[in-house]
C-alpha cells in the first residue's frame, strides 16, 4: 500500500523526529540512517538506461550520402550581394541523387535555405555563412503540421529549413552566424516576431549536426521537432545576442544523441520540450559542456507530450562567466532545471557524473498545471515528474538561493533520488522562511519565480541545500551543500507535505 505523504522536517536538528513518524530509524553525527537506501528501482534504470545508450552510439552514424560535391559557384555565384538562389540551386541539384553543398570561399549572405532529402550542407574552414540583415530574405515556413509553438509563438523564420525529410546533415569546420544583434525584438513567451531562428527542422529522420560552429541568432539557435534519429556531435554554440538565445531546443524527437559539444547561451542552453505533441523517448547526452544566463539544462516550459528514457552524463554545466562574450548574467538561473507544467509525462530520467557552476539554483524541478495548448484544444489534466535521478554531482562556485522542488497539492512530484552529491554554494545574509511563500499558481516555472513573491527583490530559498513542497518519496543519500560561510538555514527543509528519506 502506498504511504500518505506525511509532512515533517528533514532539516538535521529535526530529522530523527520525521523520519520516526515514517517508520525510519535515524542517528546522527558519523552514522547513518541505515533504513534509507536507494530504492529498488534505481539499479535497473540506471541498468536500462546505460543499455539504451550502448543501444543508440551503435544505430545513430554518421550522414553517410554520395560523394559528390557541388557549389554555388557552379551555379554562378561569383561573391558578394546575396548568395541564397545560387546556395539554394546546389542543393536543389544536389538532392537528385543526394550529396554535399559546400560553402568554401570566404563569405556567403544568405536568407532562407530549404534543405533537401539526402543532402549535406558543408560550411567549410575559413567559410562563413552569413544570414542576411533584411528581414524579407527569410519568408514563413509555416509548418504544414500545427503544433503548439507555432499556433501560440508564430516562429515561422529561418536561415535554414527542413521539414519532413530524410538523411540531412549541417556539417564542417566553418562558421553559420545568424548575426542576431542586428535584429531588434523584445523578449517573450508568447511570439518573438522579426527574429528568425538559425536552424528548423520539422518531422524529419536521420538529421547529422557535426563539427560546426553556430554564432548569434536573432532567437532560438536551433529547434528539432518531432524528428527521429538525431545525431548531433563536436558542435560548437555561442548565442548571446539577443533575447530568447537558447542553444539547442529538442522538442518531441526520438533516438537522440548530443555529445562532445560546447553551447554557451543568454537563455536555455539545452533544453527538451513538448510543443510538438509528441514523445521524447530515448536521449543520450554525454562530454558537453553547457553555459546559459537562464537553465543549462531544461526540460519545458512546454511539455505536452511524454519525456522518457533520457541519461544527461559526464558534463560540465552552469552559468557564463565574466570572460565569455556579450553575457548578460553572470551566472545561470539554474544548472538542472526539470519542470511539467503543460500536461504530459517525465519519466526515468538520470543525471550522472555532471559537474555545476555558477548557478544560483544547482537543482529545480517544477509540476504545475499551466496547461498551454493549442488555441482549440482543452487544457489537459496535470502531468507527472517522476522517477528522476541526481546522481555522482559536484559543484564549485554555485549561488546562494538554493534549489527546490515544487509540485502542487493535488499533484505531487514522485520518486526522486539524490546520491553522492557534494556541491559547493554561497552563503545568505537574508532569504524568504517557508511560510512567506504562497503556492505560486501560473508563475513562470523558472527557479527565479522566488523573486516573484516580492518583485524587484532578488529572495534565496529557506534551505541552503535542498528546499522540498508536495514531494513524495524523496531519497537524498550522501548529500552535501556546502556554504563558503556559515548559513543559519537548514540545509535540507522539508516539512510541508512532503515524503522522504534522507541518510
Amino acid at each position: 500500500m502506498e504511504r500518505k505523504p506525511m509532512p515533517y522536517s528533514l532539516s538535521r536538528r529535526q530529522l530523527g523526529a520525521g523520519l520516526a513518524t515514517l517508520g525510519f530509524a535515524a542517528t546522527f553525527g558519523n552514522a547513518k540512517a541505515e533504513t534509507c537506501a536507494l530504492p529498488d528501482w534505481v539499479a535497473p534504470l540506471r541498468t536500462d538506461l546505460e543499455a539504451m545508450a550502448k543501444k543508440l552510439t551503435a544505430t545513430l552514424k554518421p550522414w553517410n550520402g554520395p560523394k559528390r560535391i557541388l557549389t554555388p559557384e557552379q551555379f554562378g555565384y561569383a561573391g558578394g550581394g546575396l548568395a541564397t538562389g545560387f546556395i539554394q540551386q546546389a542543393i536543389d541539384a544536389a538532392a537528385k541523387g543526394g550529396g554535399t553543398v559546400r560553402l568554401s570561399r570566404g563569405d556567403y549572405v544568405s536568407g532562407t535555405l530549404d534543405l533537401r532529402s539526402h543532402v549535406r550542407l558543408e560550411v567549410a574552414k575559413g567559410a562563413r555563412l552569413l544570414a542576411s540583415l533584411d528581414l524579407k530574405d527569410f519568408p514563413e515556413r509555416v509548418a504544414k503540421r500545427r503544433t503548439v509553438q507555432d499556433t501560440n509563438m508564430g516562429m515561422n523564420q529561418s536561415l535554414i529549413f527542413a521539414e519532413g525529410l530524410e538523411d540531412i546533415s549541417i556539417c564542417g569546420e566553418g562558421i553559420i552566424d545568424g548575426r542576431g544583434a542586428n535584429f531588434h525584438g523584445e523578449e517573450g513567451i508568447h511570439g518573438t516576431p522579426g527574429r528568425p531562428f538559425v536552424i528548423r527542422v520539422i518531422d524529419c529522420r536521420r538529421i547529422h549536426i557535426h563539427g560546426i560552429t553556430l554564432k548569434d541568432s536573432p532567437c532560438w539557435m536551433q529547434n528539432y521537432l518531432n524528428c527521429d534519429d538525431l545525431l548531433v556531435e563536436h558542435m560548437t554554440v555561442e548565442n548571446q545576442a539577443n533575447f530568447n538565445n537558447d542553444g539547442i531546443d529538442i522538442d518531441g524527437c526520438r533516438n537522440v544523441i548530443v555529445r562532445k559539444s560546447y553551447i554557451s547561451s543568454g537563455d536555455d542552453s539545452l533544453c527538451f520540450k513538448g510543443a510538438a505533441q509528441a514523445p521524447t523517448e530515448n536521449v543520450l547526452v554525454e562530454d558537453c559542456t553547457f553555459f546559459s544566463s537562464c537553465n543549462a539544462v531544461k526540460l519545458g516550459t512546454d511539455s505536452q507530450s511524454v519525456f522518457r528514457n533520457v541519461l544527461v552524463r559526464r558534463c560540465e554545466i552552469g552559468g557564463v562567466s565574466e570572460t565569455m562574450q556579450h553575457v548578460k548574467p553572470v551566472g545561470s538561473d539554474s544548472g538542472i532545471s526539470w519542470e511539467v507544467v503543460d500536461g504530459g509525462t517525465a519519466e526515468n530520467i538520470l543525471a550522472t557524473d555532471i559537474h555545476i557552476v555558477r548557478a544560483r539554483s544547482p537543482f529545480f524541478m517544477r509540476l504545475e498545471d499551466r496547461g498551454r495548448v493549442q488555441p482549440d484544444q482543452p487544457k489537459p489534466p496535470v502531468g507527472s515528474l517522476r522517477r528522476v535521478v541526481f546522481e555522482r554531482i559536484t559543484g564549485t562556485d554555485n549561488g546562494s538561493r538554493g534549489s527546490y522542488f515544487i509540485g502542487i497539492p493535488e499533484k505531487h512530484i514522485e520518486d526522486v533520488v539524490l546520491h553522492d552529491i557534494k556541491i559547493g554554494v554561497a552563503a545568505a545574509n537574508h532569504w524568504l522562511k517557508e511560510d512567506q511563500i504562497p503556492e505560486m499558481r501560473g508563475v513562470y516555472p523558472d527557479a527565479h519565480m522566488l523573486d516573484e513573491v516580492a518583485p524587484g527583490k532578488p529572495h534565496n530559498g529557506p534551505a541552503y541545500g535542498l528546499w522540498a513542497r508536495h514531494v513524495t518519496r524523496l531519497t537524498v543519500v550522501k548529500v552535501q551543500f556546502l556554504p563558503a560561510a556559515p548559513d543559519p538555514r537548514p540545509e535540507f527543509l522539508m516539512k510541508t507535505d512532503t515524503e522522504a528519506c534522507e541518510a
